[in-house]
């Protein structure tokens, strides 16, 4: 039977000792080599395993213990080793009959993986000796930039671009781990960190889709809208249908919402009459309201149908320029 060398990989992004049964079986029964002292290399030792640390010619020396144990297992750094990997690789193809190589995956990935990844990133950036402008912004210096990275991702929704979505998500989410980075700075008693943001929202969604997570039945689109308005309420304490729009949204965007929530309840509040108006400023205000309100009654998006007009008026603009 010929020699064999198992590549033990793992996931850097999990405990050092979580591995898998038979990972465990192998780093206890055969010879085990690493190229550097870890984490893992104490899991392993610790759980009664000998873990020689190899300084310099990595395969050669996995070569001997394999011939002399049968046997002989590397434990991957944290990147996976994939030179090391390739020249082997390229050893035994050489020379097949020196031992079989095996790869085995000891612990994986689990989904969001890289998402600890993105939280340690910043946390290098945003600490002593990182990135000088990161450590000097605060949530109102990043307001903006929040809006801007949403905006931004509106617009490749809105192109149908995936690709472009993708990045633009990833803008996004770098606000959310600053802001949440920053939140450890706060005084003690306010502070706070992304694990608390990840938690409240777990917490969130678990109960407001009890459809999903507990015995509540699923019924239609629009029960499971009604139920979640009624867990929402129950949640916050609300003086007014109004309280939790977001003021700082575009205005017409604005208008539309709080009509929204007005007719949600039955309160039947006629919109100004704009002749009534005082100023210019008020009429135009005023008649600009009935035509959201007017939108809304017919099922569309003032928004969104606004944005389409000035879009196409822009190019009708870009061509004109051309001629």
């Amino acid at each position: 039977m010929s020699a064999r060398i198992v590549l033990l990989v793992t996931s850097p992004r999990l405990p050092a000792g979580l591995l898998t049964a038979a990972a465990w079986d192998v780093v206890r029964r055969h010879p085990v080599l690493a190229g550097a002292e870890s984490e893992l290399t104490t899991a392993v030792r610790a759980a009664g395993a000998e873990v020689t640390v190899v300084d310099g010619r990595a395969t050669q020396a996995l070569l001997d213990a394999a011939a002399a144990h049968g046997v002989a297992v590397w434990l991957a750094g944290p990147a996976g080793d994939e030179s090391l990997a390739r020249e082997l690789g390229l050893r035994l193809a050489r020379e097949p009959g020196l031992a079989e190589l095996e790869l085995m995956y000891g612990s994986w990935d689990p989904p969001g993986a890289r998402l600890l990844d993105a939280v340690a990133v910043m946390d290098r950036l945003a600490s002593p000796g990182g990135d000088p402008w990161k450590r000097a912004q605060t949530h109102r210096s990043l307001a903006g930039f929040l809006l801007e990275e949403c905006y931004e991702a509106y617009d490749a929704i809105s192109a149908g671009d995936t690709d472009a979505l993708r990045e633009e998500l990833g803008d996004v989410l770098l606000q959310v781990v600053l802001h949440a980075r920053l939140a450890e700075e706060l005084p003690e008693g306010e502070r706070w960190t992304v694990d608390d943001v990840a938690g409240g929202l777990v917490d969130k969604m678990v109960r407001r889709n009890p459809h999903v997570f507990a015995d509540a039945e699923a019924g239609t689109l629009e029960e499971i809208e009604a139920s979640w308005e009624r867990i929402k309420r129950a949640e916050k304490a609300r003086d007014s249908v109004l309280d939790g729009i977001a003021l700082s949204q575009p205005a017409l965007a604005l208008a539309a919402k709080i009509l929204e929530r007005a007719g949600r309840v039955g309160l039947a509040v006629p919109p100004p009459l704009a002749d009534s108006q005082a100023d210019p400023e008020a009429r135009l205000g005023a008649s600009l309201l009935a035509t959201v309100a007017a939108a809304r009654e017919a099922g569309l998006d003032p928004e969104a149908a606004l944005r389409r007009a000035a879009l196409a008026y822009a190019d009708a603009v870009r061509t004109a320029e051309r001629r």
